[in-house]
């Protein structure tokens, strides 16, 4: 059944997009903006608190229709496992703006490049040239492809119905809202406040984050990508991030990192990560082909799994 759901949502979402998956996700978070708004004290305990107000009831919900629904007729329960899956998780969401900033670069127009990009990662006041555009669109598509692909069928497989897809989401989410700017008064209180958050992402997602290092190691230049992994990726100022972009670096032999220009002349200091050429636009589409062979790879894996449960 889980490779059935899998199979079906991935297809779905490659043949039609829907406005909805937009829609919960603006829901979800005005739903963590009240939270946040009323249990906010700057404690942990706070956080903790709407933490578990935040996730528990989508991830119950979602597990107590699958229940309803599987109990009736095994075949309602596949398609409402497919339907959340289509809703969780996000090919077309970093697929599309990588596509657009590649094409845009293959045509010269790095104005244009550099406009999708901030749209896509929240812009900032840099000065990139395409080499640059590309490093930064390479880096995003990798880490948007473990947190809304890899890491959401992880624990899709984990917990029984979808319960796991949307626990994953909704976690994923919270620890990047609520992770707050430690420079600022308010920032702190609200750093403190998603500390807890962060915490539990982090360990629902130490497996994961090593599963889709391994498979673009596996998929890529497996020698590179563990040297890369090994030896670069506790330099990253995030190292569960820095595993996955620098074996993703080294499988496709591409030096990610480095220092960023701001305007006005300033760095913004980021450690090397990868080995080999300078990012650019063909770069770009090995980074999607990537992505695609170690999806491969897990479907297989899923396959075969579930074929030697259904012979046992």
């Amino acid at each position: 059944m889980n490779f059935l759901a899998l199979l079906l949502a991935l297809a779905l979402e490659q043949l039609h997009s829907t406005p909805l998956r937009g829609v919960l996700h603006r829901g979800f978070v005005r739903y963590a903006n009240l939270l946040e708004r009323e249990l906010n004290a700057g404690e942990t305990r706070h956080g903790l608190i709407a933490l578990l107000a935040a996730v528990l009831p989508p991830a119950l919900l979602a597990f107590a229709i699958f229940w309803v629904l599987a109990s009736l007729n095994p075949l309602l329960g596949l398609a409402w496992n497919a339907l959340v899956l289509y809703l969780s998780l996000g090919l077309r969401q970093f697929s599309h703006p990588f596509t657009a900033i590649a094409e845009a670069l293959r045509a010269g127009d790095v104005n244009e490049a550099r406009r999708l990009l901030a749209e896509w990662r929240g812009g900032r006041g840099l000065e990139l040239s395409s080499s640059e555009i590309a490093r930064l669109s390479i880096e995003q598509g990798l880490l948007e492809s473990h947190r809304h692909v890899f890491g959401t069928i992880a624990w899709y497989l984990v917990l029984p119905g979808p319960s796991g897809a949307v626990l994953y989401r909704c976690l994923a989410i919270l620890a990047q809202k609520w992770s707050g700017d430690a420079s600022t008064p308010m920032g702190q209180e609200l750093a403190e406040f998603g500390r807890p958050a962060r915490r539990f992402f982090a360990l629902i997602d130490w497996l994961p984050v090593r599963l889709t290092a391994m498979s673009y190691a596996i998929v890529g230049d497996f020698e590179d990508a563990v040297y890369c992994w090994r030896t670069q990726a506790a330099a990253w100022t995030l190292p569960e991030q820095g595993i996955v972009l620098a074996a993703g670096a080294g499988a496709i032999g591409v030096r990610l990192g480095e220092p960023l220009r701001e305007v006005g002349g300033g760095l913004i200091y980021r450690p090397d990560l990868g080995v080999g050429d300078a990012a650019d636009s063909d770069l770009m589409q090995s980074a999607v082909g990537l992505i695609w062979r170690a999806l491969a790879v897990w479907m297989v894996l899923i396959l075969l799994a579930t074929l030697a449960y259904w012979v046992g």
